[in-house]
């Protein structure tokens, strides 16, 4: 549901209000950075990609209530990441290198390892991933597109988006594995 507050920083914003810019680039541009560098995996890239998205935002305001303005502006990031890659060609040849990677036979054990670590730790793990699982593990995880909508924004086959995932999610538990033998032995 969308709050009157918020429809009305988006008339503000559409109406190109100074005020009303600074007020939606205050409330999200934090939040936002976040996401651009969950996408990046560079803090200068994900500085380049917020300034980016809110060009692109205070430019061409197509915001119209269908979802909460919050959603809306992170569907905008996401997609100027996804762009900045693509220009950046880090995910035009997606690594399918089928090395045998385990099974997460252990996955609610790392799962549980990794609810412990504190959120900023979790997503500098993220950030590390390779560009290719990174971006299919935001996507799936975070934006909660399945792997045929993944295939088709990326221009991917369908088995490539599981097979990043699954070695993000492999990548990722054996970070994690180090990170707490690391911090038991302090």
């Amino acid at each position: 549901m969308v709050s009157d507050s918020e429809i009305e920083l988006a008339e503000g914003c559409r109406a190109g209000k100074d005020s009303a810019r600074k007020e939606l680039y205050t409330l999200y541009a934090r939040q936002m950075l976040a996401v651009c560098y969950r996408y990046t995996g560079d803090m200068d890239a994900a500085h380049d990609v917020l300034h980016d998205g809110f060009i692109k935002i205070f430019t061409h305001f197509t915001y119209r209530g269908e979802c909460p303005l919050a959603s809306w502006v992170n569907r905008v990031m996401v997609s100027q990441a996804l762009d900045y890659l693509r220009r950046e060609r880090r995910f035009s040849s997606f690594v399918t290198c089928e090395e045998t990677l385990p099974d997460l036979a252990d996955e609610s054990e790392v799962a549980e390892a990794g609810a412990r670590l504190s959120e900023e730790v979790l997503m500098a793990f993220v950030a590390e991933l390779p560009d290719g699982c990174r971006t299919v593990f935001n996507l799936y995880v975070f934006e909660e597109k399945s792997h045929k909508e993944i295939a088709a924004l990326l221009r991917i086959k369908e088995h490539s988006s599981t097979s990043q995932l699954h070695r993000a999610k492999c990548l990722l538990a054996k970070r994690i594995k180090e990170y707490m033998a690391h911090e038991r032995k302090k």
